[in-house]
C-alpha cells in the first residue's frame, strides 16, 4: 500500500543542554553542529549566549488536564534554563475575562514579550492586539488568534497531522482487510481541534479504503472517556482497531475496556502522556500506540520569545528572523520508538 500522505519532515532546533533534552526552539541543532549558516543570522553559539535580560509574561489555562499541566511546567522549565530570562506567570485560568485581565498587566508592566496559550483565541485576540501596538511582541501558543496582528509568532500542534498520522498507521495494520471495523473516540466534539483531528483521520483511512464505521464523543476527562468507551462497545461487539484522541480520556477507555473483557482489536491514543508510552513499551494491553501533541508547545514559544526580544534569528535557518508560524509534528509512537519520545511524556 502507498499511501498519498508523504513522510512529513521536521527541522528540530534545540538550545542550551538542557533544551536539548526536552526538544525547544533555540539555536543548536540536533544534531549538535554549532557552524555559521549564514553571514545574515546568528550562529548557534550566539544564540546561547547570555544577553540583556528578557522579562517574558505567561498566561494559559487552568492547568485541569495533564497535558495543560506539562505545558506550564514546561514553560518554567524552558525560562529556568536561561540565565538572560525573567519570567512572570500569570495564574492559569478557564475565565477569559480574567485572561484577558492577566494581559492587560503585563501590557501595564512592560514586560518584553508576551507567550500566551488563550483559553479562547477569538476572545483574547482584541487584548493580544493592543500588545502588538504596544510594542510588545506575542507568541501565540495551541489556540489560535482570529487575526494575523495578534502575535509575531504562533507555535501550534498539528491537529488534522494527529489524524493522519493515527490513519496512516491503522492503514499499515488493516490496510488488506477492507471490511476492518475501525472505531473513534474523539474529544469534544463543537471544538475545532477536535474536528480537524477527526478530518485528518477520516482523510487518511479513505486513502487506504476504510472508513470510520462507529464513533463517540467524548470530553477530555478520564470519566469522559469511560462512559463514551463503554457506550461504544455495548453497540460494536466487533472492532478491529480503535483510536481515542487523548491519553488523559484514554484512562476511563482502557478501564472500560478492561471491564468488558474486550482484546479482540488493537488501540491508538493520542497527545503523549506517560502512562500511554508506559504501557506501549510494556506490551501488554490492547494499547498499541500513540500519536503525539507536543506538551512543549508553550516552551517553544518561551524560546521564540527570547529569541525575538534579542533580536536574534533562527540560526538552523538561511533565511534571517524568526518564523511567524511553527507547526509541530505529529509523529506515531510504537514499541519500537517509545524510548525516542518517553522522556517527553506528561502524566495523566
Amino acid at each position: 500500500m502507498r499511501s498519498r500522505f508523504p513522510a512529513r519532515t521536521r527541522l528540530v532546533l534545540t538550545g542550551t543542554a538542557v533544551l536539548a533534552a526536552i526538544g525547544l526552539l533555540a539555536g543548536c541543532t540536533g544534531s549538535g553542529a554549532e557552524e555559521d549558516v549564514t553571514e545574515q543570522g546568528t550562529t548557534s553559539e550566539e544564540n546561547a549566549e547570555s544577553g540583556d535580560t528578557v522579562v517574558i509574561g505567561f498566561s494559559g489555562p487552568a492547568a485541569d488536564h495533564g497535558w495543560l499541566g506539562a505545558i506550564n511546567s514546561g514553560a518554567q522549565a524552558a525560562a529556568d534554563s536561561f540565565d538572560d530570562v525573567e519570567l512572570r506567570v500569570a495564574e492559569g485560568t478557564n475565565d477569559a475575562n480574567a485572561q484577558i485581565a492577566a494581559v492587560e498587566t503585563f501590557i501595564n508592566e512592560g514586560v518584553d514579550a508576551i507567550v500566551l496559550l488563550p483559553t479562547d483565541g477569538a476572545a483574547l485576540t482584541e487584548v493580544a492586539i493592543k500588545a502588538m501596538e504596544a510594542g510588545i511582541p506575542v507568541i501565540n501558543v495551541d489556540r489560535e488568534f482570529s487575526s494575523p496582528f495578534a502575535a509575531r509568532a504562533t507555535v501550534l500542534g498539528d491537529n488534522y497531522g494527529m489524524g493522519v498520522s493515527a490513519g496512516t498507521y491503522i492503514c499499515e495494520q488493516l490496510g488488506d482487510n477492507p471490511d476492518a471495523v475501525v472505531a473513534e473516540i474523539a474529544g469534544i466534539d463543537s471544538l475545532p481541534l477536535t474536528q480537524d483531528r477527526s478530518q485528518g483521520f477520516a482523510d487518511a483511512l479513505e486513502d487506504c479504503g476504510l472508513e470510520v464505521t462507529a464513533r463517540v464523543a467524548a470530553d477530555f476527562t478520564v470519566a469522559g472517556g469511560e462512559a463514551a468507551a463503554s457506550q461504544l462497545l455495548s453497540a460494536n461487539p466487533q472492532i478491529d482497531a480503535l483510536w481515542n484522541h487523548d491519553d488523559d480520556q484514554g484512562v476511563g477507555v482502557l478501564a472500560a475496556i478492561d471491564a468488558a473483557g474486550r482484546d479482540e482489536f488493537f488501540m491508538m491514543g493520542g497527545a503523549g502522556s506517560r502512562n500511554a508510552m508506559d504501557l506501549i513499551q510494556a506490551d501488554d494491553s490492547v494499547l498499541k500506540a500513540t500519536v503525539i501533541y507536543p506538551s512543549t508547545q508553550a516552551a517553544d514559544g518561551i524560546a521564540l520569545a527570547r529569541l525575538i526580544a534579542q533580536d536574534k534569528t533562527v540560526s538552523d535557518l538561511i533565511t534571517p528572523g524568526i518564523p511567524n508560524r511553527i507547526v509541530l509534528d505529529a509523529p506515531v509512537v510504537t514499541k519500537d520508538n517509545v524510548e525516542t519520545y518517553i522522556d517527553l511524556a506528561f502524566a495523566s
